[in-house]
């Protein structure tokens, strides 16, 4: 039986790209039309910034008993690009483990992952350490801002005291200049206008242009990733159905 919802959506983009501020507002709305408009069920989100903020934690947990820090250095530079990879398998594992207890996870339920990527950690890269089990479920929305304005936001967004929040946590300016200046999206969707290969898979995708901003606003935000999801929903394959 075909499901009234997506199984899957990837939202990726620059950091502070309002990925976050669209789960916030699906989280926020009434569940019957955000499944009659958007296609989105019950949801579960997976976020990698969990685990990046997880990352520093148990850094920080090593340090202050003498032992050597994992992952990072005392300025939270990552020592070893594979943290990238770590972070991906993370979602894969806890999208299985879901999907083995039970096979009917995606009746009426959706699993949003969301991560950001850039320079040699890109989306491409992170796209092809998902799961199988991922792929052929996946349509995927990209959040498109210039690296100018991902860093306006992301400085907007700062919270002091709240930086292991989903909607507030903000990287520092030098960071975000060695991590994200260079994005690969555009390489990616030059390819195809409406997929995404992916090993074996055609991953239906969709951009939801955020600049000038609508991530603000509950209203635009509906107006756009309604005009998203219904390009998605048309793309889908016969293995994301």
């Amino acid at each position: 039986m075909e499901h009234a919802n997506f199984p899957v959506l990837i939202l990726t983009g620059r950091p502070a790209a309002g990925k976050s501020e669209v789960i916030d507002f699906l989280r926020k709305s009434d569940p019957r039309v955000r499944l009659e408009r958007f296609h989105i069920g019950g949801f579960e989100e997976l976020d990698d910034f969990l685990y990046v903020w997880e990352t520093f934690e148990t850094d920080d947990i090593l340090t202050r008993h003498g032992r050597t820090r994992l992952w990072t250095d005392e300025k939270y530079w990552f020592k070893d690009d594979f943290v990238w990879d770590l972070y991906i398998e993370r979602i894969n594992l806890e999208y299985r483990k879901r999907i083995a207890r039970n096979r009917s996870y995606h009746r009426g339920k959706t699993t949003l992952i969301e991560f950001a990527r850039g320079g040699e950690q890109g989306i491409a890269h992170a796209l092809d350490c998902l799961h199988e089990e991922v792929l052929s479920r996946a349509a995927l929305v990209y959040i498109r801002v210039s690296y100018e304005e991902s860093v306006r936001k992301n400085r907007r967004r700062a919270r002091k005291g709240e930086e292991d929040s989903i909607l507030y946590h903000s990287l520092p300016d030098e960071k975000m200049e060695h991590y994200y200046r260079t994005n690969d999206w555009e390489d990616i969707a030059l390819r195809d206008p409406a997929y995404i290969r992916v090993k074996d898979f055609r991953v239906p995708y969709a951009v939801f242009e955020n600049e000038p901003e609508k991530t603000h606003d509950p209203k635009l935000i509906a107006a756009e990733l309604g005009r998203v999801t219904e390009r998605l929903w048309g793309n889908r394959l016969p293995a994301n159905r």
